[in-house]
């Protein structure tokens, strides 16, 4: 390896190693209120979190409402998550909520409004929007744009799913082979994931999350070894190995989902959409990567590229792989 791209080999770890060992984690704050009457509420509270970090952002109720909590624990992931009870003079449906500090921030809160009728609303309050306002009743587009979002926000929050991608458009240099590899990852991360949620399957996310890891270290491994002429298990059947680890990065995407459930009324729905949301990240990066390459491959730095990426992957992944098991 030349002594630039040893430089930026370091340079790429260096810039990635803050990303959290246990990437599938939906890092959004959570603020959920259940109606138990007329006006009155029982609320989860969970700030958002950034780089480990609990950031500062306080709910604002309209001024009517009285709270009073009821405690605070702290969830397997680190997380701070407060309960407590909400007394209004009026149902909160066509009011609004705003969360304080939110707006000198990068992150988001997921908001749920859970009527005694069982019906739901999700929003999102935003570092732009920071205010939700609650609708009448509730509306099916809300509740799939909101998990949409989710889900996208979610690729882009965990590394470790766009490194593993990252490396299946290194080692496929076919682009219809390409497409029905990611096909194939798409469609078993889309199985799990759903049965997972659904209930159906459940797994311990601990172990899942390590091979997670390691299936990145395999396919930059074999990305390596197709560059030294070796014929390779995953040259003669890549869309088999996609499929494979595909099945364990659902598990992933369902562990972060879990975080924050889905609405009691519109499962399928919100289930689609995070689902979506997840799939409409994953072909944002593919086409930013392809493009990045196809540039790299006009000015001849194409060799050099890949090669600090797959040993810059390689390393993180082990990094992640021996986090993991610790």
């Amino acid at each position: 390896m030349t002594r630039i791209a040893r430089l930026l080999l370091l340079l790429f770890v260096t810039a990635i190693q803050s990303s959290p060992a246990f990437a599938h984690e939906l890092r959004a704050g959570y603020f959920a209120l259940k109606q138990t009457d007329a006006s009155s509420y029982e609320v989860i509270w969970k700030p958002p979190v950034l780089s480990g970090r609990r950031l500062d952002v306080v709910p604002e109720l309209p001024a009517d409402c009285v709270v009073q909590n009821r405690g605070t624990q702290v969830s397997s992931a680190g997380d701070l998550i407060q309960s407590s009870f909400l007394s209004c003079s009026a149902a909160l449906e066509g009011r609004a909520v705003r969360f304080a500090g939110l707006s000198s921030t990068l992150a988001d809160v997921l908001v749920r409004l859970q009527s005694h009728e069982g019906k739901e609303q999700a929003l999102l309050a935003t570092p732009d929007e920071p205010q939700v306002t609650f609708a009448e009743t509730a509306t099916f587009p809300g509740i799939f744009w909101t998990y949409a979002v989710l889900g996208t926000q979610h690729i882009w929050e965990g590394p470790d799913h766009l490194l593993f991608v990252l490396c299946l458009v290194f080692l496929i240099r076919d682009a219809r082979q390409l497409t029905v590899t990611i096909t194939s990852f798409t469609l078993a991360h889309s199985l799990t994931l759903a049965a997972t949620t659904l209930g159906w399957v459940q797994l311990n996310i601990a172990p899942v999350e390590a091979v997670i890891a390691l299936s990145i270290v395999f396919l930059a491994s074999e990305v390596l070894s197709r560059d030294r002429g070796e014929e390779r298990l995953s040259e003669r059947w890549p869309w088999l190995i996609a499929f494979v680890f595909g099945l364990l990065h659902g598990f992933g995407f369902a562990s972060a989902l879990s975080q924050i459930g889905l609405p009691d009324d519109a499962v399928p729905a919100a289930l689609l959409a995070f689902n979506l949301g997840v799939e409409f990240g994953q072909l944002v990066f593919v086409a930013i990567v392809l493009g990045l390459l196809a540039l790299l491959k006009r000015v001849n730095l194409y060799p050099i590229a890949q090669t600090v990426s797959v040993y810059g992957v390689g390393i993180l992944a082990t990094v992640w792989f021996i986090e993991r098991l610790v």
